[in-house]
């Protein structure tokens, strides 16, 4: 249960998966994962992909478990909607975590629901005391009933709330405190929001809690322009990451050391050797923040 006083630091616990690049897990390419056993750290799927009791998807799935570490991604419990949790939806993630033990587990600060209706989009949250304490009693209850810890992922965002009284990174360090959980960075997703609301992502980045991020993800963004004719981005997940996402990414780990890192590409899925040049890119950056530490260090 959530503990008003207790420091950061007694939550936040190190990733069970390699400090290494990953890649979404996708149906089309899992034979030919199967086939080359890449060396590649992790594999992370959507968990709303695999709550069917059985088939085709769990074959695939069980077959990339016995090779490869899992992190398991939800999309749909919509962490800060109003309505409370779904219990029948928490129960099917807790026995697809249980039967496939996850090395992480992420969720979305977003909304997707509304009483009865679901929507496709993940949809942001005013930064209000209102929603902190929903949000708070929301992630309580998932860790509680899954007995794990939850990451919670920072928002891509194309507005800001009116009626918002907290800052984005003071309400995630404030969930972080209060529950416990950890945090998934997507810097892809800190590109977008401070592009499209003027604000500098590596001002962003110098301030977020990097002790409790268990992961880190990068996908690509779409470039279009709003009424105004003002730079906006959308987080598309489908191409590959941007110069600038991959420049503050070699930042981040430059400062922080590696960290498992998830290259997300769900829409427009390109063949699996795309996907893997992708995570070898990340795997570069990673090696040449070793070997500076090493040279720092001798």
């Amino acid at each position: 249960m959530r503990s008003d006083t207790q420091p950061v630091s007694a939550f936040c616990t190190p990733a069970a998966v390699p400090k290494r690049p990953g890649a979404g897990l996708k149906a089309e390419h899992v034979a030919d994962i199967l086939q080359s056993r890449p060396d590649i750290g992790f594999f992370e799927v959507h968990a709303e992909n695999y709550m069917g009791a059985g088939g085709r998807p769990h074959q695939q799935l069980t077959a990339i478990r016995d090779i490869y570490p899992l992190s398991l991604h939800g999309v749909g419990l919509s962490i800060g909607g109003e309505s409370p949790l779904d219990k029948d939806h928490l129960s099917r993630l807790t026995e697809l975590n249980k039967r496939y033990e996850p090395g992480l587990f992420s969720e979305h600060l977003a909304w997707s629901t509304h009483e009865t209706t679901y929507y496709n989009d993940l949809l942001p949250v005013p930064y209000d005391h209102a929603t902190l304490t929903r949000v708070c009693d929301h992630i309580d209850e998932v860790q509680d009933v899954m007995r794990r810890q939850m990451l919670l992922e920072n928002p891509s965002t194309y507005i800001a709330y009116a009626q918002s009284t907290i800052s984005e990174l003071d309400f995630l360090k404030e969930v972080t405190r209060r529950t416990g959980c950890g945090l998934l960075l997507d810097v892809n997703n800190v590109y977008v929001s401070c592009t499209n609301q003027e604000q500098s992502p590596a001002a962003y980045l110098a301030e977020f809690p990097m002790q409790c991020v268990g992961e880190i993800h990068l996908g690509g963004h779409a470039p279009d322009r709003d009424e105004a004719g003002r730079p906006l981005l959308i987080d598309a997940h489908d191409r590959a990451v941007d110069d600038a996402v991959w420049a503050l990414y070699k930042d981040v780990i430059g400062m922080h050391g590696a960290l498992p890192t998830l290259i997300e590409w769900d829409n427009d899925v390109p063949a699996w050797p795309v996907l893997l040049r992708e995570a070898d890119a990340a795997q570069e950056i990673l090696l040449r923040a070793e070997d500076a530490d090493l040279k720092a260090v001798s």
